[in-house]
């Protein structure tokens, strides 16, 4: 979650200077090609402004594309936390001794409420994790300068291990259990079905309010359910491919035709007054990067936002949210200041 108004553009000129490089070396090869062959080798300037309006509507569309991606998985996480604060108020007034069986004490009561909360919160702590883990389509954290960006924020789950992270919520007994499941947040709300299951039939919960809190947690099956399909679903790549081709097909004839154009301008020069300083051809070569780099980091800012939860800086915060869930709902059990986890660190303005 970026905290900043605007993304600042010396950092996004350091985030894409490899490629600016490049774009200057491409540019002065073409320009140098186009007047040592006497202006022989040139590109006209039609075609390739109808190649550069396909490409914009390509990266238009990708760009869109990828920004529903992170909304929808953003709207997703919102309804986890409502869900959540939900099961916390649920939890607080559903678990007591008016149909009890055989009443326990206050503190018996708390430690039931307690460990329905810590198990929810063990549930968002395996979401999460799931969440950063790595497919094989997701290539955006492979390039050095989203490595670079990768180093300087706090992402929790590459720094911090699961196992440790999740034992302080669990038992060893439910730890043990949840060792040899592949989907591990799957089968933590199957443990708590079976202890709401279990608090029903001891009279600790009426079955009404038995029924209720299982449509709450059909409600985070529903909510784990679309968050994995976002994570499970690449953006097309039939759409990504042809973009990326076309768009390099656009970058590497820009100078050519951009000299070509600016070649007929000192030609007219000439023609008028008799001289034309060479400088003006090589005006091409600034113009053409400007063009280069914006095509390119529109590009680029598209596919940085195909995978919401690879655990770049432009990320769906959710292990900050799933850390507020984490501080609402033990502050409202009444836990003691000292024993809640202060939120995530945030580094260069960026919370995970």
């Amino acid at each position: 979650m970026y905290t900043r108004k605007v993304f600042p553009f010396k950092e996004m000129m350091l985030w894409t200077r490899f490629e600016t490089y490049l774009f200057i070396i491409i540019a002065i090869a073409e320009v140098l090609l186009f007047i040592y062959s006497d202006q022989i080798i040139q590109f006209p300037f039609t075609p390739i402004a109808l190649i550069g309006t396909a490409v914009a509507f390509i990266i238009g569309f990708q760009s869109n594309s990828a920004y529903g991606r992170i909304w929808e998985a953003r709207q997703i996480w919102g309804a986890i936390v409502n869900s959540s604060r939900t099961l916390g108020m649920m939890t607080q007034d559903f678990i007591n001794n008016d149909h009890a069986k055989n009443p326990l004490s206050e503190e018996e009561l708390h430690q039931e409420r307690k460990t329905i909360i810590h198990r929810h919160i063990a549930w968002l702590t395996a979401l999460r994790y799931a969440m950063r883990q790595p497919r094989t389509w997701e290539y955006v954290m492979n390039e050095k300068t989203n490595k670079e960006w990768a180093n300087m924020i706090y992402v929790p789950e590459f720094k911090e291990n699961f196992e440790t992270t999740i034992s302080q919520y669990l038992s060893k007994e439910e730890m043990n259990y949840i060792a040899s499941k592949t989907n591990k947040q799957t089968a933590i709300l199957y443990l708590q079905s079976n202890h709401l299951r279990t608090l029903k039939e001891k009279g600790l919960i009426w079955e009404f309010s038995f029924l209720e809190l299982e449509n709450v947690l059909e409600e985070l099956f529903t909510h784990q359910g679309k968050s994995e399909r976002i994570k499970n679903f690449p953006y097309p790549r039939q759409f990504a491919s042809i973009m990326h081709y076309f768009t390099w097909i656009f970058l590497l004839i820009l100078p050519l035709a951009m000299a070509s154009q600016f070649g007929e301008i000192a030609t007219k020069i000439a023609a008028k007054t008799g001289h034309c300083p060479n400088w003006i051809t090589w005006l091409s070569v600034p113009f053409s990067v400007v063009v280069m780099w914006v095509f390119f980091t529109m590009n680029r800012i598209g596919r940085v936002g195909e995978n919401p939860f690879e655990g770049s800086a432009n990320d769906v915060p959710i292990s900050a949210i799933s850390r507020g869930i984490e501080i609402d709902l033990r502050q409202n059990l009444g836990e003691k200041e000292e024993d809640i986890p202060k939120g995530f660190e945030i580094r260069n303005d960026v919370q995970m």
